[in-house]
């Protein structure tokens, strides 16, 4: 289900985040001002410890901004509680992580299914089917995670993330656990999942060919944006 709106489909006003760390509050994010418009794909990317997916995990609400405003699809994430927020996902978001966070005990086709039975999809199987032949796992559909290799792994984690057809698709390092072969086909997914199904992309990368597919590039350094790599990037 897309929600109509004519303003950004993310935008981050003075988006801070600290936590507390042994020696005390440990500031992350410095007042991100940031906007992402539908159907862009932003790459985040900086040296280790910038900050990179600490902001895209404040993006998809899976870690609560300590400052400032989220907005995605006209909503305030940041005045929102637990449970919306895992709502909000649950209808508006996919994510991919580096290490694929499959549920062990499940098939490959029950991991794809689960969002859709969850968000309440009578044909969840059925389509939980269909993305995993997307991703040429027709065959592997009854294996367990510890079946699969790490390609297949990321593979069907992909599925997982675009079979409730979101409109936001999250991805930290998605090629980062993988070998240069198996890195540029699930980049070559990625990339075609986007095209399929009219997805905003955001993703944090360290793979420079994957940035240089982004229709923009966002530099971090220090939790705080770049603005002199990102303009030179640009030029």
């Amino acid at each position: 289900m897309t929600m109509q709106t004519t303003a950004p489909i993310l935008r981050l006003q003075e988006a801070s985040l600290s936590l507390n760390g042994n020696t005390g509050v440990v500031e992350i994010l410095h007042q991100i001002d940031l906007e992402v418009t539908a159907g862009e794909t932003l790459g985040l990317i900086g040296p280790s410890g910038s900050g990179k997916s600490s902001l895209l995990m404040v993006m998809g609400g899976l870690e609560q901004a300590s400052g400032g405003t989220i907005t995605a699809l006209g909503q305030d994430l940041t005045a929102m509680n637990e449970d919306a927020l895992a709502r909000f996902r649950r209808d508006h978001m996919g994510v991919v992580f580096q290490s694929f966070h499959l549920i062990p005990t499940m098939t490959a086709l029950e991991n794809v299914a689960t969002p859709l039975e969850l968000a309440g999809h009578a044909d969840a199987f059925e389509r939980a089917q269909a993305e995993l032949e997307a991703v040429g796992l027709r065959a592997r559909a009854g294996h367990f995670p510890a079946q699969l290799s790490g390609g297949e792994q990321q593979r069907v984690a992909l599925a997982r993330a675009v079979a409730p057809r979101p409109d936001i698709l999250l991805a930290d390092e998605p090629t980062g656990n993988l070998d240069e072969a198996n890195g540029r086909a699930i980049m070559d997914l990625l990339f075609d999942l986007r095209d399929r199904h009219g997805a905003t992309l955001i993703m944090v990368t360290h793979a420079p060919e994957l940035a240089a597919r982004c229709d923009r590039v966002v530099h971090l350094r220090d939790g705080r944006l770049d603005l002199a790599a990102t303009q030179k990037a640009a030029e």
